[in-house]
């Protein structure tokens, strides 16, 4: 459960939470790969869709995630509902396909038409967006904007969305569309466009939230991370810490444990008094087990005062042995919902 100020929401007899993100309409969630960065982007999602609300839950990078999770066919170009949220609102799915977002571009600043089709058919579509990186950024997040500013009847079509982006690794060069085209498009349309996007991505609309375990290699890469996006000025919002492990020691033993300096007759003992005749083989792997464990809850304890020492938000979502499954994202949407992150 959550540990910091910023995430001690829950629910009232009103089910009204004290949320941290009010005003935010675009969540942004990255992580280093095997975080589950694309599982907290779902239940996000359907935390966030309630009482009516709608959300647009998209994904970047054609890993049918969504379908995976979801257990529902691969979303495409055009937006489905895949889902209810916690409480009456309604999740819907987008896959952006650089492709399909080069033709729509072209179709709307250029209206080329069929002569978008040709252009695709002689392998041109695939050219641009493979030579030009910044531009195949610009067209992905650019659909991501319009359906973040899409409007209909006078209100957003969508309450919010939610992105499930790219690596920590490569979430400041995706995000920093401006930077990326500056020596492709100086002027013109997608100029524009990324001028457009880069005012939403940096404004209080904005947050993007970074998922990871307390390993170093995650720890490090959020860190990395965080830094790299205020260096440009990308709104940093809360981290997700997952898979948090409850400790089975006492705090006083963990640090003679992890040594190595376990009570072995005690062992014993509790084996006995559970009816579990032992050997001194039994007591071996015990001893081995209550070792690693203890030198496993002492490191992630390390990692944990790096996260903490960022002074953003931070959000816990408990270790899962069994499969993600639709259900499970509902169990995690109500975590992230009583921690205050929706």
């Amino acid at each position: 459960m959550p540990t910091t100020a910023a995430a001690t929401a829950s629910a009232t007899a009103g089910d009204v939470h004290e949320r941290d993100w009010d005003g935010v309409r675009l969540h942004v969630v990255t992580g280093k790969g095997g975080t589950g960065k694309t599982t907290v982007a779902a239940a996000l999602a359907l935390a966030l869709a309630e009482r009516g609300k709608r959300v647009l839950l998209t994904e970047v990078e054609e890993r049918q995630g969504i379908a995976q999770l979801f257990d529902v066919p691969q979303p495409g170009y055009d937006e489905v509902r895949i889902a209810n949220g916690l409480d009456g609102g309604e999740v819907f799915a987008l896959a952006v396909d650089p492709k399909a977002a080069l033709l729509e571009y072209l179709q709307m600043f250029y209206k080329l038409g069929r002569a978008g089709g040709l252009l695709e058919r002689f392998g041109a579509i695939d050219f641009a967006t493979t030579i030009a990186p910044g531009v195949r950024d610009v067209l992905l997040t650019g659909k991501v904007y319009e359906a973040v500013r899409r409007r209909s009847g006078g209100r957003p079509v969508y309450d919010a969305v939610v992105l499930d982006a790219p690596a920590t690794g490569r979430i400041t060069r995706f995000l920093d569309v401006n930077s990326e085209v500056a020596g492709l498009a100086r002027v013109g349309p997608i100029r524009h466009q990324a001028d457009s996007i880069t005012t939403l991505l940096r404004s209080p609309q904005t947050a993007v939230h970074l998922v990871t375990l307390l390993e170093e290699m995650p720890v490090q890469e959020t860190l990395d991370g965080v830094a790299s996006l205020r260096a440009v000025g990308l709104p940093v919002g809360g981290v997700v810490v997952n898979q948090v492990r409850e400790p089975i020691l006492p705090a006083g033993r963990l640090a003679s444990a992890a040594k190595g300096k376990v009570n072995r007759a005690e062992i014993g003992r509790g084996l006995q008094a559970a009816g579990l005749g032992h050997a001194e083989s039994d007591v071996d792997v015990l001893v081995t087990e209550a070792t690693e464990h203890a030198q496993r809850v002492l490191l992630e304890q390390r990692e944990r005062q790096e996260i903490d020492a960022l002074a953003r938000p931070v959000y816990e979502l408990p270790a899962r042995s069994e499969l993600v499954d639709v259900g499970t994202l509902y169990r995690l949407a109500e975590l992230l919902r009583e921690q205050g992150m929706a």
